[in-house]
């Protein structure tokens, strides 16, 4: 019994020391991480709305809506948001620029854990994403599916033609 107590003692200081150690860790990494999901919204917001200089955050109760977008002269060019849709196996996030007139300028898959070799292709394939390229919505209704990625392309297709929707109201009166 006594031995059973010393192994007790032995893992519970192994697990407080692993436990400094990762708080630790976390407490040193964190600013990075921050740092570099910000880079990358901000990556992601120059690709889909090259044109833009300047992205001012919308916000509904601390959630943001969608990123107004702006060009040198503070001219209002048009939105850029993120949509998130139920594919095949996972949620897939994508970035959308639309400019004020209600025309997609691009979009960018950013996160998905789809089937690799099939589903994955709706982020690995350009063909798909630049379908997208210059069409109102109305005319997303045109965009051909990934063959073998049918349920992963229309769960974008939808989004992206739902969300725009929505925006375009929402920024229709923007000067």
């Amino acid at each position: 019994m006594k031995t059973m107590a010393v192994y007790g003692l032995k893992l519970g200081f192994v697990c407080l020391v692993a436990t400094v150690l990762l708080a630790t860790v976390n407490s040193i990494t964190l600013p990075k991480i921050i740092l570099q999901a910000q880079n990358e919204l901000e990556a992601s917001l120059k690709e889909v709305l090259p044109q833009g200089e300047k992205f001012e955050a919308v916000r509904k109760q601390n959630e943001i809506i969608y990123y107004k977008v702006f060009d040198k002269e503070a001219k209002f060019l048009g939105a850029a948001f993120k949509v998130s849709a139920k594919g095949y196996s996972s949620t897939i996030e994508t970035m959308v620029g639309m400019t004020k007139d209600g025309t997609i300028n691009a979009i960018k898959v950013l996160n998905h854990n789809e089937t690799p070799g099939l589903g994955s292709k709706i982020a690995e394939d350009p063909w798909f994403q630049e379908q997208f390229s210059n069409k109102k919505i109305p005319e997303l209704d045109s965009i051909q599916a990934i063959t073998g990625a049918t349920i992963s392309s229309k769960a974008v297709i939808d989004s992206v033609t739902e969300k725009a929707k929505e925006i375009q109201t929402l920024i229709k009166d923007e000067k």
